[in-house]
């Protein structure tokens, strides 16, 4: 009977040192840590405010509702934490006032990004309507997150979440 356990004992030893902490299969090493990248403030696409819009729908049809998100002022953080299922996209952005709410990561993928394997993400929250003080950057602090399924996992190379001034970006490993 010592014979077998000792046996048992060695080879889980060195199985445990064979670097299952860098391997490839280890879900925790799907995606590295990730950095920072400045971007361009994006332009207005010029409209001419004298054609009205045409979306199609009958006269009795409710507008749709005014989209009052923006991108947040910086992105600070990305982690993307594996799960049973697939894995969870952590993001954290520091707004330029108080009182952000309705946070949200939406999906910005281009044909070309997701033929890539890229998976873009813009991080967007609404202002209260009346003015508000702009406080210490704790205090501007928002966190959102976003899971993804396995499925949806199995074609993104890298995760790209972007504010106003800055994104970042992690990739697979």
């Amino acid at each position: 009977m010592q014979r077998p356990l000792t046996v048992l004992l060695v080879a889980s030893l060195v199985l445990a040192g064979c670097g299952w902490r860098d391997s490839r299969l280890n879900p925790g090493n799907w995606f590295g840590k990730s950095r920072s990248e400045a971007i361009e403030p994006a332009q207005p696409d010029p409209v001419n405010p004298l054609l009205p819009k045409k979306n199609g729908k009958g006269m009795f049809a409710r507008p749709d509702p005014e989209d009052l998100s923006v991108p947040i002022y910086t992105v600070s953080k990305l982690e993307v934490e594996p799960t049973n299922t697939g894995a969870i996209i952590y993001a954290e952005g520091v707004a330029q006032r108080q009182g952000p709410y309705d946070v949200e990561l939406r999906d910005i993928s281009t044909a070309e990004e997701e033929a890539e394997g890229v998976l873009s993400l813009s991080y967007r929250v609404v202002y209260p309507r009346k003015a508000t003080p702009q406080g210490s950057e704790y205090s501007r602090t928002v966190r959102a997150a976003l899971s993804m399924s396995k499925q949806q996992l199995s074609r993104i190379k890298t995760i790209r979440v972007s504010g106003e001034t800055n994104q970042q970006v992690t990739r697979r490993r």
